[in-house]
C-alpha cells in the first residue's frame, strides 16, 4: 500500500514525506469533504501548519480540491484528471443540512454556464443543500 500511496504522489509530482503518505492515506478512507479542522483531530501527532501546508501542496498539485461551504474550507480528492495547471473535475457538491457532511457528487456534472465576453470563467461552484441518504432515513 505504502509504494501504491507513494506512486500516486509522485505522479502529482509531490515529494512522498511520511506527513503527506499519511494524509493521502487518511483522503483515501474518507467518502466526504474533509476540513483542516477534522484532519487536525486525527492526527494528535501533527501540527495544524504541517497539515495545512500538506492541504495546501495536495491542492495546488490537482491531488485535492476545496470546497468553500459558509466560513469554512473542505478537501476532497481530485479525479484524475486533475493537474497543477488544471482542476478537471466538475461536479456538484452536496450538503447535509443535518449532519454537516459534503459529499462530493462525481456523477452529477455542473451546467454550461455561458459567460459574456471579456469575463474569463475559472471554476464553477454549485453546493445543493438538503438531507444525505443516511439522514433522511431518520427524519
Amino acid at each position: 500500500m505504502n509504494q501504491e500511496l507513494e506512486n500516486i504522489l509522485r505522479n502529482k509530482d509531490i515529494n512522498p514525506t511520511a506527513m503527506r503518505l499519511l494524509v493521502l492515506e487518511y483522503f483515501l478512507k474518507q467518502n466526504t469533504a474533509i476540513s483542516l479542522s477534522d484532519l487536525e483531530s486525527d492526527f494528535d501527532y501533527s501540527d495544524r501548519t504541517t497539515l495545512f501546508r500538506t492541504l495546501k501542496t495536495f491542492e495546488k498539485k490537482g491531488l485535492l480540491h476545496s470546497i468553500n461551504e459558509g466560513n469554512i474550507t473542505v478537501y476532497a480528492l481530485c479525479t484524475d484528471d486533475c493537474s497543477e495547471e488544471h482542476h478537471a473535475d466538475s461536479h456538484i457538491h452536496f450538503c447535509c443540512k443535518n449532519c454537516k457532511k459534503i459529499f462530493c457528487m462525481h456523477s452529477v456534472k455542473t451546467p454550461y454556464v455561458n459567460i459574456p465576453s471579456g469575463f474569463i470563467a475559472e471554476k464553477l461552484d454549485i453546493i445543493v443543500h438538503g438531507l444525505c441518504v443516511e439522514c433522511s432515513k431518520i427524519t
